[in-house]
């Protein structure tokens, strides 16, 4: 209840945000309603069934994903007040209270998914378009309910417990001990280029049976090799883990050699934000270089292949949700540098040298991230 009150009386860019998530919820759950249709109304093609599900896992990381950066925004997250405290709502029930909100998002994108799916198999009728897609939903059988509800709770349940992981209070350290303390270097940079070349690696290996023929994706389901999809995971996971250390990066250079208060600004701002918005970089980057790959193999000499529309539903909701995951991340990053960016203000810093040092960092992350998303694609590509 609390969480439905809270709902009522937020911000409407909060809102909107949740709607968001609501909407890829309900993008996934029809997807796999629509994984289920299939195996109900083709028994035999276990294999198939098999390899639809598991195409389904990627818009699911990508709206869980998103779901834990609209958590992370969420003003119900911000640290404890006193007055809040005091009434009971510690760090702890905030984190419950973030998850709960999560989960209610999702249900509701889950239930209209459920609907729209029997709409369309003509279970429900009375609206336009009523049994549309009877013949490819296997209207003609019974739908297994139970089974039904188990793959529509997969969205809720896995993105409350991202959201309640995500949030998860920590032990806050003493104020001596964090005074002006050095920037977190990241870490999982060499473990990123290892993930990332061993994705490759899988990729090139699950093909090896079809030299120089080109990838047919969600199209056909049931000739995809697993091992591609397991390659492309590796990929995007090395990606996001290199992510925070290549950003990190671009702050350093930016700021060499005798740096001025643009350069030295975009560097310092760059280093401080590298956790925050570098996984979703790296997580963009693994997405958009899976498109530039299909669209080289789908544009060879054959000419390109039809997307059949639950393709073109998955792809969208992948690329959507990782491109509002990093815009919610920037926004997120953009809050936190409010109290600097007032104090130089304050003290006479122009509003063009603030602007100046955006217009670097962005310049820099593109010229750092274009270039690796467009190697990685061709280097996805290369074997097929």
């Amino acid at each position: 209840m609390l969480a439905l009150r809270l709902a009522r009386g937020t911000h409407p860019l909060v809102l909107l945000r949740r709607l968001l998530v609501a909407a890829a919820s309900a993008g996934v759950g029809f997807l796999l309603l629509c994984t289920l249709g299939y195996a109900v109304g083709h028994p035999a093609h276990s294999t198939g069934s098999v390899l639809r599900l598991l195409w389904c896992l990627a818009p699911l990381a990508a709206t869980v994903h998103f779901a834990v950066a609209v958590a992370r925004t969420d003003p119900s997250t911000s640290p404890p007040r006193a007055g809040l405290s005091g009434a009971g709502l510690g760090p702890a029930r905030l984190t419950a209270l973030a998850a709960v909100s999560t989960a209610v998002s999702c249900t509701l994108g889950s239930a209209l998914a459920l609907l729209f799916y029997l709409h369309l198999r003509g279970d429900l009728t009375g609206l336009p378009f009523d049994g549309a897609a009877a013949e490819l939903l296997a209207a003609g059988r019974p739908m297994p309910l139970a089974a039904a509800l188990t793959l529509l709770c997969l969205v809720p349940l896995t993105a409350a417990a991202a959201s309640a992981l995500a949030l998860r209070p920590h032990p806050v350290k003493p104020a001596d001990d964090t005074a002006a303390a050095p920037h977190r270097v990241p870490t999982g940079l060499p473990w990123g280029v290892a993930l990332t070349a061993a994705g490759l690696a899988v990729e090139a290996y699950a093909n090896r049976g079809a030299p120089g023929a080109p990838f047919p994706l969600p199209g056909r389901l049931d000739v995809v090799p697993a091992g591609v999809l397991a390659g492309w995971a590796l990929t995007a996971l090395g990606l996001a883990l290199a992510g925070p250390g290549l950003t990190y990066l671009c702050g350093r250079v930016i700021q060499s050699v005798r740096p001025g208060a643009v350069r030295l600004l975009a560097g310092r701002v760059l280093m401080d934000e590298a956790h925050r918005i570098g996984r979703p970089l790296g997580v963009v980057c693994a997405v958009a270089s899976g498109a530039i790959a299909a669209s080289t193999l789908y544009g060879g000499d054959g000419g390109p292949r039809p997307f059949g529309p639950l393709t073109g539903l998955g792809a969208a909701l992948v690329m959507s949700c990782t491109v509002a995951t990093l815009l919610t991340a920037t926004l997120e990053a953009k809050h936190a540098r409010t109290d600097t960016t007032k104090a130089l203000l304050r003290l006479g810093a122009p509003t063009q040298t603030l602007r100046g040092a955006a217009t670097l960092r962005a310049i820099a992350l593109l010229t750092v991230f274009g270039p690796l998303t467009w190697a990685v694609a061709e280097l996805a590509a290369l074997p097929f």
